[in-house]
C-alpha cells in the first residue's frame, strides 16, 4: 500500500487525481507543510473503523413507522406505437 501526498492546493486543483490516488493507498493533503487530512476509499474506510456497509435491506428495515404497511400497486399496461419507418 503505498501512502501519496497532495498539498491543499494541489488537491484543489485536481480532485480526481487524489480519488485515483487513494484507490491504491491513502492519501494526505497536507496544509501549510503538515498532514492535515486523509483521503481514503470507503473499503478502506470500513476496513479501519470496523463499520460494514449497511445492505439496502438494513438501510429500509431502520426506518421508523413502515411495520404494517401493505404496498400492493397497480399493473401498468403501457401501448408503444408501432414505428413508421417508411
Amino acid at each position: 500500500m503505498t501512502v501519496q501526498t497532495y498539498s491543499s492546493r494541489d488537491f484543489t486543483r485536481d480532485v480526481s487525481a487524489a480519488k485515483r490516488a487513494a484507490a491504491h493507498g491513502p492519501v494526505l493533503i497536507t496544509d501549510r507543510g503538515r498532514p492535515a487530512y486523509a483521503l481514503l476509499s470507503i473499503q478502506d474506510y470500513y476496513a479501519l473503523s470496523g463499520a460494514q456497509q449497511d445492505s439496502l435491506l438494513d438501510v429500509m428495515d431502520a426506518i421508523p413507522g413502515g411495520v404494517g404497511i401493505e404496498f400492493d400497486p397497480p399493473k401498468a399496461h403501457i401501448a408503444l406505437p408501432v414505428a413508421d419507418l417508411g
